[in-house]
């Protein structure tokens, strides 16, 4: 799975990796980054990947330091919401077509899981264990940087201990970083899906039968 609002700089890299192994993947867009990054949205759309929404603006939904207090009221969540379908639909995405939804930050709470089913969606979320989810971070961020082959070194020692290795696993990346990071770990994808169909891993999509 991977998210996108402000950067797509991974984008033609992260196509032609995919390709290269006969991969599809989930890509979760702000209503901004359809807006703005068209080309790599059509890009994604013609190689039959999976589409949907990362909210328009990309909201907080919750306190980070109280995940229960909500930080937006339901009728703006509704309207930010529908505001990302709106743009998906200008590329021929319904919302019958892209039915699974990933918060924005991933951040989210019982409140927010339960609006998104109201409006017929279902809130996915990436699976914990790995550091896949800081391949955003950058250096200035001190102590909370994470580099790519820590990233990477992450996913296949979490594969070696865990009982059930990534089966099942929602590996969660991002498609495109800050330019204060230079160590891209979108750069390392085809390291990663290589080594991953060594141990007999197959890729699937969620709404694949």
């Amino acid at each position: 799975m991977f998210s996108g609002g402000d950067y797509a700089d991974g984008c033609s890299t992260i196509v032609d990796v995919l390709n290269e192994h006969n991969v599809k993947a989930h890509f979760f867009f702000t209503g901004d980054f359809y807006r703005m990054k068209k080309e790599c949205v059509q890009k994604l759309i013609n190689d039959n990947h999976y589409l949907g929404a990362h909210s328009d603006k990309h909201l907080l939904y919750a306190s980070w330091e109280n995940r229960d207090e909500l930080l937006i009221t339901k009728d703006e969540f509704v309207e930010d919401l529908s505001n990302n379908y709106k743009e998906m639909e200008k590329f021929g995405i319904e919302k019958d077509d892209a039915l699974y939804f990933m918060p924005p930050y991933e951040w989210y709470n019982q409140t927010i899981a339960d609006w998104t089913n109201e409006l017929g969606l279902q809130l996915i979320s990436f699976t914990p264990g790995t550091r896949s989810n800081a391949d955003y971070t950058i250096p200035s961020m001190g102590d909370r940087y994470v580099s790519s082959e820590e990233v990477y070194n992450s996913i296949i020692n979490f594969e070696k201990e865990n009982m059930y290795g990534l089966n099942g696993f929602h590996l969660f990346l991002h498609a495109g970083t800050h330019p204060e990071r230079t160590d891209k770990f979108y750069n390392k994808l085809d390291k990663l899906l290589s080594e991953l169909k060594t141990r007999d891993y197959q890729f699937k999509l969620l709404n694949e039968k």
